[in-house]
């Protein structure tokens, strides 16, 4: 148990996302667009030292029953699954940068990169799964991101609950069809 202990509980950063409900969004990359979605979420996604794999259904799951859409009365009811949205899903490692000290942000508690792309890439791949159009950036690459924010509409989401989770729970609901 000490293991998960130091794995699960002690976290000084979490993955974080910044979720923006969007009529639409896009990716270009050295003036070539990668990637567009139409009516749904652009997340900027930034994946911190130590997160886990185990970390990739909670987060999704989230997602994707995230109630920001209106329903006919306007209020926040409806999911992106439930609009029939897609989500566009950018690495954004900058996220987790610390502006604590001085005055140049400090990355060292963001994931290395060959951690955070294998993260990355499994969540895309889970949204996708559970049958959600989804499209993502070039991972590392210098991207110009667009958006029409509908709302406006940006919520920021840390995993700080996870902190709290039993790690066998954590673990066997990775392992659970939705």
């Amino acid at each position: 148990m000490a293991v998960f202990n130091a794995v699960f509980f002690d976290w000084g950063f979490l993955m974080r996302a910044v979720i923006q409900r969007v009529a639409w969004a896009q990716v270009d990359v050295d003036g070539v667009r990668i990637s567009r979605i139409e009516h749904g979420l652009l997340v900027l996604l930034g994946i911190a030292r130590g997160d886990h794999s185990a970390m990739v259904n909670p987060f999704v799951e989230k997602l994707i029953h995230l109630r920001i859409f209106p329903n006919d009365e306007g209020r926040f009811d409806r999911s992106v699954r439930d609009v029939s949205g897609a989500i566009l899903v950018v690495s954004q490692f900058t996220l987790l940068g610390d502006m604590r000290k001085g005055r140049r942000p400090n990355f060292q508690e963001a994931a290395p990169p060959e951690e955070a792309r294998k993260i990355y890439e499994s969540i895309i791949q889970e949204i996708s799964n559970k049958g959600i159009e989804t499209a993502g950036g070039i991972f590392q690459s210098h991207m110009h991101v667009s958006s029409l924010n509908d709302g406006p509409v940006t919520l920021i989401l840390d995993l700080p609950e996870l902190q709290k989770t039993d790690p066998f729970e954590l673990l066997s609901s990775s392992n659970k069809q939705t």
